[in-house]
């Protein structure tokens, strides 16, 4: 068949109209799927379960916590406390009410500032004096577990205590120190806990004791209801040289056990007088908390370390980097998506910090209509605390639009924390390390600097 010239330059006209369109598509895809890259920023700022902490005990029939003081902390860069509770009053006997209006109060009061507890209970903070027989404790730990669900929101761990002066797992004048009673103990304290709550125990030999293993958690127990992958640990005099005070026994093996460990269990405690001639420099902190994962340390205790920090110039590096440090490294999201259809989003975040997350986050991908500023928030179903020191996660997702009318957003992410009463709070809201990248609004959120269309 012969076509006719005005027929071949419709055609003509036709063909080079969709090569264009597709050409066009194309590009449009290009630009889409460009990175964004993000500035890494080195600015000190508190973020909830991490960094330098206070130690405030009590004893039985003592002052509650001054919210005034606690209130003043976050701008320290503050966020947790280790509240020691003395029941020295109580060795013979059940805890009476005015004990207990005592811990609900403070734990009130520390939610209230905005901040966590890591706690901890015991009988005596003197070498030469008596704790309480087991089925006292046990007693206690009964009596106890209707606080810790009460206030589970606001407990990051609970340190393992009632055995021996401090609650240190020594000198137990009622034989505590065995390791049977040692894991009647713990097992007691880990059954009046709510689930999600962590434990931790005073060195790596009782935990290994207890569970009759020398093996660290692996990533298939990790967060499960096995006991093992409950327990932490925290050594009350870190950097003090040798065994840290009897902290260890084969030191290297240990240091090394709690490495693994903590990848998946919290490590924290304070520091002590150095011993023979130890000198916890800079270079040494550095090294120890990188090595042992560290989330938190107590600025109140040993004085002259700390000190010696802040005069040779390490403190506000310890300050940015116990725990975990997220920062957004980069993100690829399209340009535009249709109303009620799917936003394909690509983020990669990395954790700069000596620590992973110990629990997990509501993570949300936010989107913000630029002309009414009303929010939609979007949850994912990325679990942070894989992000482990040093490594990049990646978030790829597909994000459902519904119910999210056409328009212009601006994108954010936020991390809050999974429980209710907390997660609308920006004080328990994660920020990222990032430059100019946080948002107060919203309960705290983190700027992703992309503008999307809703067509």
């Amino acid at each position: 068949m012969k076509f006719n010239i005005p027929y071949r330059l419709c055609i003509w006209v036709m063909a080079a109209t969709c090569l264009a369109c597709c050409r066009r598509t194309t590009t449009g895809e290009e630009l889409a799927n460009d990175t964004i890259q993000y500035q890494v920023s080195g600015d000190i700022f508190p973020n909830p379960e991490r960094g330098f902490i206070r130690t405030m005990s009590v004893k039985s029939g003592g002052a509650g916590l001054s919210s005034a003081q606690l209130n003043l902390l976050r701008g320290q860069h503050v966020t947790m406390i280790l509240r020691v509770f003395y029941l020295d009053a109580f060795k013979d006997k059940a805890i009476d009410e005015t004990q207990f209006n005592l811990i609900s109060e403070d734990l009130g009061k520390i939610k209230d500032a905005g901040l966590k507890a890591i706690l901890r209970f015991a009988y005596t903070d003197n070498m030469e004096d008596t704790d309480a027989p087991l089925d006292v404790v046990e007693q206690h730990l009964d009596q106890l577990r209707e606080i810790f669900e009460n206030n589970k929101s606001i407990i990051a761990f609970v340190q393992a205590g009632f055995i021996g002066a401090w609650g240190e797992w020594h000198s137990s004048s009622n034989g505590l120190t065995t390791v049977e009673n040692q894991r009647k103990v713990l097992d007691k304290l880990l059954s009046v806990l709510p689930a999600g709550i962590m434990v931790q125990v005073r060195t790596p030999a009782f935990k290994q004791q207890i569970f009759n293993s020398t093996s660290a958690l692996t990533a298939e127990l990790a967060y499960t209801n096995d006991n093992r992958a409950r327990v932490g640990h925290h050594n009350d005099c870190f950097l003090s040289g040798g065994t840290d005070y009897g902290t260890y026994n084969n030191i290297e093996l240990e240091k090394q056990y709690i490495s693994n460990e903590a990848l998946y269990v919290p490590t924290g405690g304070e520091t002590c007088p150095p011993t023979g001639g130890y000198d916890p420099t800079c270079a040494e902190g550095r090294r120890e908390m990188k090595l042992l994962k560290w989330t938190y340390l107590n600025l109140d205790w040993y004085p002259a370390t700390i000190n010696a920090w802040k005069s040779s110039g390490c403190f506000d590096e310890f300050q940015t980097y116990l725990g975990y440090r997220l920062a957004l490294s980069d993100a690829r999201f399209p340009n535009q998506a249709a109303e009620n259809g799917n936003l394909n989003i690509d983020i990669n975040i990395t954790n700069r910090g000596y620590a992973p997350l110990y629990h997990r986050k509501n993570v949300l991908l936010v989107l913000k209509n630029k002309s009414n500023g009303t929010y939609y928030d979007k949850p994912l179903a990325a679990d942070l605390r894989l992000c482990k020191p040093g490594a990049v996660q990646n978030i790829k997702e597909t994000v459902s639009l519904a119910g999210v009318p056409s328009g212009a957003y601006e994108l954010y992410l936020r991390i809050a924390d999974q429980d209710p009463l907390l997660a609308e709070r920006s004080e328990y809201a994660i920020r990222l390390g990032n430059a100019n990248g946080w948002e107060e609004e919203h309960n705290g959120m983190n700027r992703l600097n992309k503008q999307i269309n809703i067509n």
